[in-house]
């Protein structure tokens, strides 16, 4: 079968696009962003029990962002699903959260006027050094076009963070930022399909 994106990229491929389990900051409500924390016993266990249903997935590369608790996560489903190789790709870091990097949930307000109502949680757009939406979209179109270039014929998984698991999506469906914002929470190790 075969699926497109937007640009018209012919794929024969499924993408498979995993969030990282809970890592300490998420357990204690803090904004984590670029700050590299491990993952939790919770979120080991999270990380497990999605490589049991990544199994008869044929997965045959797995892309991993560079911090820790992506790193590990990856880590984990390889060994369940028999990958080998794990390849780090920096445009999978999660959103630079600028001023609210390491500030708790609850004072998102303090920092950042601009608050979009999204699924489960509020996603904040603006404060000093927050990277803007627009441009995590782009970053994201650039890293699922070098992903699919590079594995045409390939089922690969992508471990990444929710605003930039996100944003491929929304890449992937040529939604804008704002519609991709909408869609359902993508929560500690879910899995987006991205199948037509």
């Amino acid at each position: 079968m075969c699926y497109y994106l937007s640009n018209k990229i012919q794929i024969m491929s499924a993408i498979y696009v995993v969030r990282h389990g809970q890592d300490f900051d998420n357990a204690n409500k803090i904004l984590n962003g670029r700050r590299d924390e491990a993952l939790t016993p919770i979120g080991r266990e999270q990380a497990k029990a999605t490589g049991v249903k990544l199994q008869k997935k044929e997965i045959e590369f797995i892309y991993t962002s560079p911090a820790l608790r992506a790193q590990q996560t990856a880590q984990i489903i390889a060994e369940i699903i028999g990958v080998e190789k794990i390849i780090t790709e920096a445009d999978l870091i999660e959103r630079d959260f600028g001023i609210l990097t390491g500030k708790p949930l609850a004072d998102i307000p303090k920092f950042s006027k601009n608050i979009f109502v999204g699924d489960k949680i509020n996603f904040f757009l603006d404060g000093e050094g927050v990277e803007e939406y627009d441009d995590l979209l782009v970053r994201a179109n650039r890293v699922l076009h070098k992903i699919i270039s590079q594995h045409p014929d390939n089922n690969v998984l992508i471990v990444t963070h929710g605003g930039t698991g996100k944003m491929i999506e929304t890449a992937w469906h040529g939604w804008t930022w704002e519609y991709g914002l909408t869609t359902p929470y993508f929560d500690n190790a879910d899995v987006l399909e991205l199948m037509k």
